[in-house]
C-alpha cells in the first residue's frame, strides 16, 4: 500500500491568484530551488483523518495554524508511489514568521555525527505561473485542480 500524505494548498488573491508553498530545509534541498518547492504537506498517522493531518502538518512545517474553509482537491499520485490528498484553503500567511518543526540526521555523510534541521528553511507566495515552477513536478497537478475549483467556484 502506498505511503499517504496530506496537505494543504493555501492561496490568496492580490489582484492576482498566488499560492503559499514551502521549501524543504537540510543539506540535500540546500541548493534546490527550482522543482524543490512543495505545499506544506507529511504524512498521515494511522486511524488519523486526513484534513486533521493535512492541518497537522501544516503547523509543525510552517507554525501557522489554519482554520476555514477547506476546499478538496483530490488524490494525487507522486513519483515513488506517494499519495497525496490535497485541500484549497483561502488565506494569508507572512513567510517572515515561519517556525518550523526540526529533524535530525546524520551530517556530514558517514561522520558519525548527527545534527538537526528545520524540514522547512523558508517560505513564499508565487504566482499560479511562477509557482508551476518551483513546485515539484508531481505536485504540479495540485495547482492544476486548484485553477479548475476556483474557475467552478466563480462560474467560468
Amino acid at each position: 500500500m502506498p505511503k499517504l500524505s496530506a496537505g494543504i494548498l493555501l492561496h490568496r488573491s492580490n489582484g492576482n491568484r498566488e499560492v503559499f508553498l514551502v521549501h524543504p530545509g537540510g543539506p540535500f534541498w540546500a541548493k534546490k530551488d527550482e522543482a524543490a518547492w512543495s505545499i506544506p504537506k507529511g504524512l498521515v498517522d494511522a486511524d488519523e483523518d486526513t484534513l486533521a493531518a493535512a492541518r497537522r502538518e501544516f503547523l509543525e512545517e510552517t507554525g501557522f495554524a489554519v482554520d476555514g474553509d477547506f476546499v478538496p482537491l483530490g488524490e494525487f499520485r507522486q513519483p515513488g508511489a506517494k499519495v497525496v490528498i490535497a485541500w484549497a484553503l483561502e488565506g494569508d500567511a507572512d513567510p517572515v514568521e515561519l517556525k518550523s518543526n526540526l529533524f535530525e540526521m546524520e551530517w556530514p555523510p558517514r561522520s558519525g555525527m548527527k545534527r538537526q534541521f528545520p524540514e522547512v528553511d523558508r517560505a513564499a507566495w508565487f504566482s499560479l505561473d511562477e509557482a508551476g515552477e518551483k513546485i515539484h513536478a508531481g505536485q504540479r497537478p495540485i495547482l492544476e485542480a486548484l485553477k479548475r475549483t476556483l474557475a467552478e467556484l466563480n462560474g467560468q
